[in-house]
């Protein structure tokens, strides 16, 4: 293990291809075993072929295991993909006990990583996907009131004028919990909407789930971490961890990185929404029976002024190809980059030195749990 922090632009990519490419090198300078899911239709801007990487370094049927995903909320994966990298670079030639591996799945959505956006190729929130696609799907019945006013036909000061007063009319009314659990925690009657969970399993749900099935087979306890941003204070670690309250999981979780960490969290300091159809839980499902504990770790930006952020990702996405404007839509494409990675190097050395020590302290957890 080095104590010296890698160099961040030697870590951190400019554009999905460029991180790809960064993360075979590392991964193969460090001998691990390597495999590739591609998309079967789609390619990135380039117009090379969009896939899923996958490292894999210890014995591959080791029992206890540390898996990190990068890239679920597409965008955001530049932040994940560098602490892959930095780990790799930094800690990835030191042996690991025998029974531990390490799975380092590399961009989970390469379609919103490649074209900087959070959601798949059909605007599906992965992070919302991984429900029971046979059953009926969750309800939010206030999402169908405030979808109107969270992406305007245009985005103009009238516009976004208008939107705030719409919002705040509801969370004078509903509350500032049910507002945020109204917009954050999945709905599935919208498909140009926020947070849309699909109407089936996407691409990157099924991929997830043969890879915890060829790659952690022989794994009886899992360490997890689904690297994201936007949630915290600025360049800090904020832990979302999905383990039910009281379980050994969640006290395994609770030794590696802390109570203070770990329990009793509140996102942007409101109630944590009831997040349906999490990664996390499709993980769960996969492994059945076998032990998983971890979190979801975001890296935090912009506190509560990413809920525009959110918006504008839709509304490039849907409203500005009806009425196309270079110079406007290149800066609001940077400033939506920026809200999610921030180009500082104030947080991307702090994201980055967060992310080895976290990924350290889940490595040495699960070898010793």
């Amino acid at each position: 293990m080095s104590d010296t922090l890698p160099d961040y632009w030697d870590c951190f990519s400019v554009d999905y291809a460029a991180a790809r490419q960064a993360f075979v090198a590392a991964a193969t300078q460090r001998g691990a075993a390597l495999s590739r899911h591609e998309h079967p239709t789609l390619k990135d801007p380039h117009g090379q072929a969009l896939s899923v990487d996958v490292a894999v370094l210890g014995r591959a049927d080791a029992p206890r295991t540390h898996l990190a995903i990068s890239g679920t909320h597409g965008l955001e994966g530049a932040a994940g993909s560098a602490v892959q990298i930095g780990w790799l670079r930094a800690d990835g030639g030191n042996p690991l006990p025998d029974d531990v591996n390490v799975v380092l799945v590399h961009a989970l959505n390469p379609y919103g990583y490649a074209y900087d956006t959070r959601t798949t190729e059909n605007n599906v929130d992965l992070n919302r996907n991984f429900i029971d696609h046979t059953r009926p799907t969750p309800a939010n019945p206030h999402y169908a009131t405030l979808h109107p006013h969270l992406i305007p036909d245009a985005w103009t000061e009238a516009s976004l004028e208008a939107g705030a007063r719409a919002v705040e009319a509801f969370r004078e009314t509903h509350g500032a919990d049910a507002l945020f659990n109204t917009t954050a925690s999945g709905q599935y009657t919208h498909p140009d909407g926020l947070v849309y969970g699909g109407s089936g399993p996407e691409w990157s749900n099924r991929t997830l789930r043969r890879i915890v099935d060829e790659h952690l087979a022989a794994s009886e306890r899992v360490a997890f971490i689904d690297w994201h941003t936007g949630i915290g204070e600025y360049g800090e670690p904020f832990f979302l961890c999905f383990n039910d309250e009281g379980s050994a999981e969640q006290a395994q979780a609770v030794h590696w990185w802390g109570a203070d960490r770990v329990r009793d969290q509140r996102p942007h300091g409101l109630a944590r929404p009831d997040y349906q159809g999490l990664v996390f839980r499709g993980v769960q499902q996969a492994l059945g029976d076998r032990a998983l504990a971890g979190a979801v770790v975001e890296f935090g930006t912009r506190g509560l002024q990413m809920r525009p952020a959110l918006r504008l990702d839709q509304w490039l996405r849907f409203k500005a190809p009806h009425a196309p404007d270079a110079a406007r839509d290149a800066q609001l494409r940077a400033d939506l980059v920026d809200a999610f990675v921030p180009v500082s190097s104030v947080w991307r050395r702090s994201a980055l030195a967060h992310g080895l020590a976290i990924t350290r302290q889940a490595i040495a957890g699960v070898a010793a749990w």
